[in-house]
């Protein structure tokens, strides 16, 4: 997020930035002619995170882009600084990779351009995306502009330790399971054993419980927090039930309830994201996965349009580079490389990618992966700029309700007041 005091350091890198800009890479050819007097470039793509590890980032960009495009040199940048921090230090990016979540907060730096036009003359076509996908970028605008491509979307699904269900004699999940179904499995699963205390269902936090009832923590139109309502309320209360189970404590979730799962092998059933590529850590693990649970109203859905995605920035002097990089990352062998050899679900709407997906993986031979293409995703909603701070905030709350330190109603009023509070905060900067 971009304070105020900050906007005119903001301006002025932006604008040095694009001091210069052309939109080219010297003698640019027209859309759909290749490599026809192409000048040297070398792009930047930044990533603040591992959305794109070093083996994706050569499969899926730097060598197919060679074959296509040999005059485009591109660098893989990992940093600990968010977009703000590099536009402010003046950093010379072409890229920025993150999640649809974070974009709003991005929308003051002035480095976002609408990518329809652009994609067209370089003739990649946005009718082979899902429609809906391409939506949840574009609430980020506020003409329904395109900033952004996604080129991934995560998945949601649950996963199971077959040892577990076999020493205490339980039959396996099956696709189409509610909540409600999962947590009365859960309730045989949860014992003591010998000294060790198996835990029948996990879940990674509170959004992959509000992720598909299209929940977001900030209304964007009125600024405000929209956690104090029936729909968080369903949401808690599922929370409620897994950790009222006696033994299935709350404990530290994300990648602490992943490493129960995969290297304590203590829990049962864990209902989370896109793990597939970690379970060569521990081949001993007895494991299959199963549609994620669904609530009895929504049927087949599971968490909202999580997407990674590809800006290119407007402040960059290679627009029409950037577009050759996003029109070799959608192409049809690059996008069935990337579904089968990394378990990233593409946004494409074929359904082959679907029935591709993890097939050079060998840890995902034989398991039931059909099954979480049962469920699709919940729709996006827009995101506030304050999204990320208030999630921190309500996942407090959560840990309150679920550890018995507070009520529900309770926990979501003091959810409210503290997001508001926060929001109230930034007003002035």
């Amino acid at each position: 997020m971009i304070r105020k005091s900050y906007a005119w350091m903001m301006a002025a890198a932006v604008g040095s930035l694009l001091t210069g800009c052309e939109g080219g890479s010297g003698k640019e050819p027209s859309a759909g002619v290749e490599n026809r007097q192409l000048e040297p470039v070398t792009l930047k793509l930044y990533q603040s995170g591992n959305y794109l590890s070093a083996q994706d980032f050569n499969d899926l960009i730097q060598e197919p882009l060679k074959k296509k495009y040999p005059h485009i040199t591109i660098e893989n940048v990992v940093t600990k600084n968010d977009l703000p921090a590099l536009i402010a230090a003046g950093e010379p990016a072409d890229f920025f990779v993150t999640w649809n979540g974070n974009m709003a907060s991005y929308k003051d730096l002035g480095v976002y351009e609408d990518m329809t036009a652009p994609a067209k003359k370089q003739q990649l076509d946005l009718a082979r995306f899902d429609p809906q996908a391409l939506d949840a970028i574009r609430s980020v605008s506020d003409q329904g502009e395109l900033y952004a491509f996604p080129y991934s979307a995560n998945l949601n699904a649950l996963y199971y330790n077959k040892d577990i269900f076999d020493k205490f004699g339980v039959p396996y999940p099956k696709d189409g399971m509610t909540w409600e179904d999962t947590i009365a499995i859960a309730a045989k699963l949860t014992r003591a054993d010998n000294g060790v205390q198996y835990k029948g269902l996990d879940v990674d936090g509170v959004a992959r419980l509000t992720f598909p009832l299209s929940l977001t923590n900030v209304d964007v139109k009125t600024n405000k927090a929209a956690v104090n309502s029936e729909s968080f309320k369903k949401a808690f209360d599922i929370g409620k039930q897994i950790y009222s189970i006696p033994g299935n404590t709350l404990d530290k979730g994300g990648a602490a309830s992943w490493n129960r799962f995969i290297k304590d092998k203590t829990t049962a059933m864990i209902a989370t994201v896109n793990l597939f590529l970690r379970f060569k850590e521990n081949p001993e693990l007895n494991w299959d996965v199963a549609q994620f649970p669904s609530y009895k109203d929504k049927p087949n859905v599971y968490g909202m349009y999580d997407l990674h995605v590809v800006i290119p920035l407007k402040t960059s002097k290679h627009r029409d580079d950037q577009l050759r990089v996003m029109e070799v990352l959608f192409s049809e062998e690059v996008q069935t490389t990337m579904v089968k050899k990394t378990a990233k679900v593409s946004v494409l709407k074929d359904p082959k990618y679907a029935q591709l997906f993890g097939q050079d993986i060998p840890e995902l031979k034989g398991k039931n992966i059909a099954g979480i293409f049962k469920s699709k995703p919940a729709p996006s909603p827009a995101f506030s700029i304050h999204e990320s701070k208030a999630s921190g905030l309500l996942n407090t709350e959560y840990e309150h309700v679920m550890n018995n330190t507070k009520d529900v109603n309770t926990a979501l009023r003091d959810a409210e007041q503290s997001i508001n509070q926060y929001i109230l905060t930034q007003a002035g900067k």
